[in-house]
């Protein structure tokens, strides 16, 4: 059985403007922008990318950006210390939305 994602995807996702060929360009210009570097060096930029893409989850981000953190000259080693950073963050943000169910149980509980 095939996947939900195609890998050919990524290749085509300038089709997406198809319809409104002015969105898409705008949000291209804005993506590519975003990604220049700036106070932060595209190898910074392309590990932050590589974490959201995984916490998000996004498979066709993580490739793109799993390529361009080696284009950056990012190692295998400093990609999955940002993955793990990401999973911290992830993680702990579902534990503190713990304490929104704690506060359900004190209302009812009084």
């Amino acid at each position: 059985m095939a996947g939900y994602y195609n890998d050919e995807d990524l290749a085509r996702f300038g089709e997406i403007g198809r319809e409104r060929a002015d969105l898409t360009e705008k949000f291209f210009a804005y993506y590519g922008a975003t990604l220049e570097a700036g106070e932060l060096t595209k190898r910074e930029k392309a590990l932050i990318g590589l974490a959201v893409a995984h916490a998000i989850p996004c498979p066709y981000c993580i490739d793109s950006f799993a390529q361009t953190c080696l284009e950056n000259g990012v190692s295998t080693a400093q990609m999955v210390e940002a993955i793990h950073v990401a999973s911290g963050i992830r993680g702990g943000a579902t534990l503190i939305h713990g304490l929104q169910a704690l506060n359900a149980v004190d209302k009812v509980s009084m």
